[in-house]
């Protein structure tokens, strides 16, 4: 079992841009007849940044249940302790990558340079995002710094991310994955509540950033996944994240708009599809071990969940209350069993392992 996600296959040969070369130096060996005898990693250094996305997972399954509790009456205690959760989930993360970054300088350096680890960077920003979201409603004096904090910090990763795109050296489609939304897409979830803690026009800033690139960054994945070899097993769960920016998107919009109109339909109807289409290859997934990339199936899922009630909340319809009961059921269930198995990866000490 691994910690983090990284493409290709362990059977093919690597070539000379293979992920492994952006791995540093004290973390990656060319194997010999005494590598055995290498020392191990301190586990510490191995501790991914792509964890970050638990906390996405848990903060989205709360604010699914906050907003069934306004929709379908569903009992509020079950979203306030899952928020709960989710702040205590993102400050031990986020103490422990803390640690990370001041003993193991270099290999948090190496996730930065490697061309997929990268995107999980901004999961440090959306998970904080998502926090004042949760906490918008009952603490808004505490959820609009955290908001703050979330919106500045994810639009430097965006710089930072796209800079490097733009002026790469090692970049090859293959690298391309619906990981690539995160840092970009992430700018969507922004206006979310920034229409309540910002003026308008930097709601729409953020928004306009994740729904154009959104169209790009699709462009390119689909073209990848369309024409090139399939993924890599580890990083098959990020396909859900294909989910998550047209339904982010439409609870966005409806926020900007304060209307239900013909383009926040479109945004929830092509979710909905990408959800049947996903669905209707469930097999594959269950067939997928557990890696940590798992939780890939969990902030898309809150996030399809999220909208289905949402528009339901505003068009009173029977359709969408009940297809938001429907999701919601899984989504609480996926999040169950991520929950249960993370726990379990971490006993067993399956979490901070070379890959």
């Amino acid at each position: 079992m691994g910690a983090g996600l990284i493409p290709g296959h362990p059977d093919k040969k690597q070539p000379k841009s293979d992920p492994a070369a952006f791995i540093p130096a004290a973390r990656y060996t060319e194997p010999t007849a005494m590598t055995h005898t290498a020392p191990t990693p301190a586990r510490l250094s191995l501790f991914p940044v792509s964890f970050f996305s638990t906390v996405m997972g848990t903060a989205g399954l709360a604010i699914a249940w906050q907003k069934a509790h306004l929709v379908l009456g569903a009992p509020t205690e079950v979203g306030q302790w899952l928020r709960w959760l989710a702040t205590a989930v993102w400050l031990l993360t986020a103490l422990v990558y803390g640690l990370k970054f001041l003993t193991h300088r270099v290999a948090v350096l190496g996730e930065w340079r490697h061309p997929v680890r990268i995107n999980f960077f901004p999961t440090i920003s959306i998970g904080l995002l998502l926090l004042a979201i949760a906490w918008a409603e009952d603490a808004p004096g505490l959820a609009a710094p955290i908001w703050g904090l979330g919106a500045g910090l994810h639009l430097a990763f965006t710089l930072a991310i796209m800079g490097g795109w733009l002026h790469h050296t090692h970049y090859e489609i293959k690298h391309a994955n619906p990981a690539w939304f995160i840092p970009v897409v992430g700018n969507i979830i922004v206006p979310v509540v920034g229409v309540r803690f910002a003026p308008p026009e930097l709601s729409w800033f953020f928004f306009s950033i994740g729904l154009v690139f959104w169209l790009v960054l699709l462009t390119i994945v689909m073209y990848r996944l369309f024409f090139h070899e399939p993924l890599p097993l580890r990083l098959t769960p990020t396909l859900f994240i294909l989910l998550a920016p047209p339904s982010v998107g439409c609870v966005a919009w409806m926020n900007l708009t304060g209307e239900v109109d013909a383009f926040a339909r479109i945004l929830l109807h092509t979710a909905l599809f990408l959800a049947l289409l996903l669905f209707s290859n469930v097999l594959r997934f269950l067939r997928v071990p557990f890696f940590l990339s798992s939780w890939a199936y969990s902030f898309p899922l809150a996030a399809v969940t999220i909208a289905t009630l949402a528009m339901a909340g505003r068009t009173h319809s029977t359709f969408f209350s009940a297809l938001g009961m429907i999701l919601l059921s899984i989504l609480s269930l996926v999040l169950g069993l991520l929950i249960t198995r993370t726990l379990v990866a971490i006993r067993r000490g399956e979490i901070c392992q070379p890959e």
